[in-house]
């Protein structure tokens, strides 16, 4: 049975949202850091991505020209939970509507490989509180935006996860990989 891994940036305040804007130009990510990134989506047989990440990535990846990575997500399987969207045209795409967490354990039976997501914090709230996610590969930044959509929604069930793994980079940045345990008592 495939696993489903969310990963994700997180400033140490918490935030998800825009990356772009808070990471690169502070110096925040270097090669090291792209090793463990790029392996996870190179082990993973699909991108499991909300509606506004696939949006977004499909109007940006399909037209970068020789970068293997744009190659690699360009011909990775996707599959989109979204019960609004109305089309998928980048290429090897899927729309999975209806109860998300529900066909997500259904292609977690299907799916040869892991499938990996990527940023989406609403899919991930959901599927979080719905004890679907089998794994958290965490990036978190030694940077304070204090405003920005946050990973974990208000009102998600307290959930344990156990540390499996952590490993810190020269930027700061510390990488943390926490599998899902079950819920906890509040």
């Amino acid at each position: 049975m495939a696993k489903v891994i969310a990963q994700t940036f997180l400033t140490i305040d918490g935030v998800m949202e825009s990356p772009d804007k808070w990471q690169l130009q502070n110096g925040l990510f270097d090669d090291k850091m792209g090793e463990p990134i790029g392996n996870a989506f190179q082990s993973a047989g699909a991108l499991l991505l909300g509606r506004v990440t696939y949006q977004e990535f499909a109007a940006h990846w399909p037209n970068q020209k020789d970068d293997p990575f744009a190659d690699l997500l360009n011909n990775m399987p996707k599959y989109v939970v979204s019960n609004s969207l109305k089309s998928a045209d980048w290429k090897n795409s899927r729309i999975v509507k209806g109860d998300g967490a529900a066909e997500v354990n259904k292609l977690k039976r299907e799916v040869d490989k892991d499938m990996l997501i990527v940023g989406s914090a609403k899919l991930v709230s959901s599927l979080t509180n719905a004890g679907v996610i089998d794994e958290y590969q965490l990036f978190l930044h030694p940077v304070v935006v204090a405003k920005g959509k946050r990973l974990f929604k208000d009102g998600i069930d307290p959930t344990l996860l156990s540390l499996e793994s952590s490993q810190s980079f020269g930027t700061g940045v510390v990488e943390l990989r926490y599998r899902y345990k079950g819920k906890a008592k509040a």
